[in-house]
Formats: structure tokens, sequence, C-alpha cells
């Protein structure tokens, strides 16, 4: 039976992940403490990797219990922030970093792309495996930070979770541990995973050879309904009931 291999959050929206053991779900479908804060511009528009390309060059660490966000780029060194006492601070690094002027805000039930579908977002460690070798040069960890799963389940093939969703019009119950949860659609993908996690540079084809490798891959069981195009991979879902998720937790589809 596929298991949870690993759980991932991003405390702050578009900065790097957090590997943890559990976590739990909140009544809004986020994982506890995924995207609670994000970096907005003075339209309170997000600062994210689909909008800014030096997002990527940051990189960052979160201490949960402290609330306190480590930050560097290539050519600054790294300065922690309280993100209770020092945001105004961390506000000022990021506006100089970025030039131009951006803070950092929070919503404790969090701020997913999909609010349709606001649940953790599920692609099994094989499908990260087999992706990354559809390309010269990027291995599975960097293909994993390239995609920034919630959940990553360990399955007995590629595209497992292919099997989370259906046609636009209906959803797929299952359940990871105790938690209860819908698939709702396969995730289109933006422009993030075409560029390079750490420098921001796009790889060049990455586009026409993912759409080709995933039309030519794409289980013959899967329900062709939401593929208008094949830029999409990783499951959107809801939460149908509050649960903690841990590794190790069995992963099943549900009758019905």
């Amino acid at each position: 039976m596929p298991q949870i291999a690993d759980l991932f959050v991003y405390p702050l929206k578009s900065l790097d992940a957090t590997r943890v053991e559990s976590a739990d779900l909140r009544a809004s479908g986020a994982l506890d403490g995924d995207r609670q804060y994000a970096i907005v511009d003075a339209e309170r528009e997000y600062v994210n990797g689909k909008r800014e390309p030096a997002v990527h060059r940051l990189d960052s660490t979160f201490d949960s219990e402290r609330r306190a966000l480590t930050i560097s780029a290539p050519d600054r060194d790294a300065e922690t922030f309280s993100l209770d006492a020092e945001r105004g601070s961390l506000n000022a690094w990021l506006s100089e970093y970025f030039d131009y002027p951006v803070s950092v805000i929070r919503d404790p039930t969090g701020m997913p792309d999909d609010t349709d579908a606001a649940g953790p977002t599920v692609i099994s460690r094989q499908t990260i495996d087999a992706v990354a070798g559809w390309f010269d040069g990027i291995g599975p960890t960097e293909m994993r930070r390239r995609l920034r799963p919630n959940v990553v389940i360990e399955a007995d093939e590629p595209f497992w979770e292919d099997r989370l969703y259906a046609d636009r019009d209906s959803v797929v119950p299952f359940r990871m541990g105790e938690a209860t949860l819908v698939g709702v659609n396969p995730c289109q993908r933006c422009v993030v995973p075409t560029r390079n996690p750490d420098t921001g540079v796009e790889t060049e084809g990455f586009r026409e050879r993912f759409v080709e490798r995933r039309k030519a891959t794409l289980p013959e069981w899967v329900d062709r309904d939401w593929y208008d195009h094949h830029f999409r991979l990783m499951v959107n879902t809801r939460v149908d009931s509050e649960a903690s998720l841990r590794v190790g937790d069995d992963v099943s589809v549900l009758d019905g």
C-alpha cells in the first residue's frame, strides 16, 4: 500500500521548504505552517516565483518555535529576523534586495494558489524520479524542489497519484492516515518548474520536453477530461476532515 514518504511545508510562500514528520490539517485545508507568510508588493500582489525570478536566488530556513526566518542571497550574508518582532527590518532587507518596496504579511489559515482546492498537493516519489529522468542534469531532489509538493508518497509505480482525480464534474475521495481528502484535479503548472530553483534561470526547452513526455507516459486509465494541455503534474486536493498527517501513514483510494 502507498505511504507518505515525505511531508513539506513552505512557511513563507515561494521560499524554501521545511521537511516535517507530521502536520495538522487546518479547516481551510492547509497544512499547519504552510504558506502562512507571503511577500507582497505595494499593490498587495504576491511577490512569488511566477512574477519574480529573483525569488529563486533567496536561500531561507524557518524556525517554527521562534517564528524566525534566516535568509540570504548570493551577494548578501545570512541574517535572521523574528517574524513577530522584526518584521519591519525583514521588509527593509527584502525591499533592498528586490529594489522595490515589499512587505511580509501573515494569514494563519494559509495562502494557497488554488483557493478552490486548498488542501495539500500530492505526488509520488516514483513520479518525481521518472520526470527527473526526462532531463539531463536534473536529479530527483532538484525536480522535487521545482515542483514544490506538500506530500510525497512512496508508491509502486510512477504516476500513481493520477488515480486521485477524475473528470471535471467529479472528485475522488481518499485517505492519508486518519485524514479524509478528495482529489480535485491535476495541477496546472506555471513557469516555476521550468526554472533552476537556485538561480531562477529557465531551462531551455523544459516545457516542450515536459509536455511531450507527459503526453507519451500518461497512464491509459487516466481520465483525459482535464488534459486540454499536458503541462499538468501533481494533484490538488480538498480536505473533508481535520486530522494530522504523518510520515509513514498509509494512502488509499476510497470507494465512491
